[in-house]
C-alpha cells in the first residue's frame, strides 16, 4: 500500500532514492522494484533486519534489475549522515508527526536533496487524525506515538520556508480511515473485535484484487476522508552567473 505516487516522482532507472523512517520499507521495495539506488533509513533496528532480508528475496527473485542498488541505514532522521545534496528524491512518509522537533528535520530531509530534486512528505490528514484522537487516547498518547496533527497549509509553509517550491498536494487511503475509527472506538489494540476483524478483511481482500468499484470509491473518497495527505515539492536550481 504506497502512500507517495512513484509515478509522480519519476523514480527509475539511476534514481537515488532515500526513505528516511522507512518502517517496513513499502516504499524502498517500490523505488528498488523500478530500478532505482535505494537507501531504506530508520532508527529501528528490527524493522531494518526485515527490510534487509526482503531486499535480498527481492534480488534473488529477480525482482529489482541486477544494476539496482538497495540498502538499510540506520540513524536519526535529525541528523542525516549524508552530503547536501545526495540524493534526487526524498521520501518521508508518515513520520513527521512522530517527532517533537520537526522542523529540524524538515531541515534535513531539504538538504540532502539534490538541486533539481524531488521531496514527497505524508503525515495523517486532519480531519480524520482529528477524529482518532477524539476517540481514543491510547492511539496517540503512547511511546513513539503521534505528537501533533498537522493542517496542510501548515506543514506546507514549514517545507517550503526551508527553500523548496510546492508542487502538489493529493489525498490517499481513504477506505483506512474507517478503519482506524473502529479501532479507536473498540480498543486500539483490540484487532479481534468483530466489527474490526471484519473491515480489516475487506481491506486486505480490497488491496489483493483491486476491484474497479472500491478503487473508484476510494478515488471519490479521497478528497473528503483520506487518511493521509501527501506533499510534493522540488528544490530549486541555482543558476551561479559569471563575474
Amino acid at each position: 500500500m504506497l502512500t507517495v505516487d512513484f509515478d509522480r516522482l519519476g523514480v527509475g532507472p539511476g534514481t537515488r532514492v532515500i526513505d528516511v523512517g522507512c518502517g517496513a520499507g513499502r516504499h524502498s521495495f517500490e523505488a528498488y522494484r523500478r530500478g532505482a539506488d535505494v537507501v531504506a533509513f530508520d532508527q529501528n533496528s528490527e524493522d531494518l533486519a526485515g527490510v534487509e532480508l526482503m531486499f535480498e528475496a527481492m534480488a534473488e527473485a529477480c525482482e529489482a534489475p541486477e544494476y539496482a542498488k538497495a540498502e538499510t541505514v540506520r540513524g536519526d532522521a535529525l541528523e542525516l549522515p549524508y552530503g547536501d545534496g545526495e540524493f534526487d528524491v526524498v521520501i518521508a512518509s508518515e513520520i513527521l508527526e512522530h517527532i517533537p522537533h520537526d522542523s529540524q528535520a524538515i531541515a534535513e530531509l531539504v538538504r540532502v536533496v539534490k538541486p533539481g530534486g524531488t521531496l514527497a512528505v505524508t503525515v495523517p490528514r486532519w480531519l480524520p487524525e482529528r477524529i482518532c484522537w477524539a476517540l481514543s487516547d491510547e492511539y496517540h498518547a503512547n511511546e513513539g506515538g503521534h505528537v501533533r496533527i498537522y493542517q496542510a497549509d501548515e506543514l506546507r509553509d514549514k517545507i517550503t520556508a526551508r527553500g523548496v517550491r510546492f508542487v502538489r498536494q493529493d489525498f490517499a487511503h481513504a477506505l483506512h480511515s474507517p478503519f482506524w475509527w473502529l479501532k479507536c472506538t473498540f480498543g486500539v489494540a483490540n484487532d479481534k473485535h468483530p466489527v474490526v476483524a471484519a473491515y480489516h478483511r475487506f481491506l486486505v481482500w480490497d488491496m489483493m484484487s483491486a476491484p474497479t468499484l472500491t478503487r473508484t470509491a476510494e478515488t471519490l473518497l479521497n478528497p473528503l476522508i483520506g487518511k493521509s495527505v501527501a506533499l510534493y515539492f522540488t528544490k530549486p536550481v541555482v543558476a551561479h552567473g559569471l563575474s
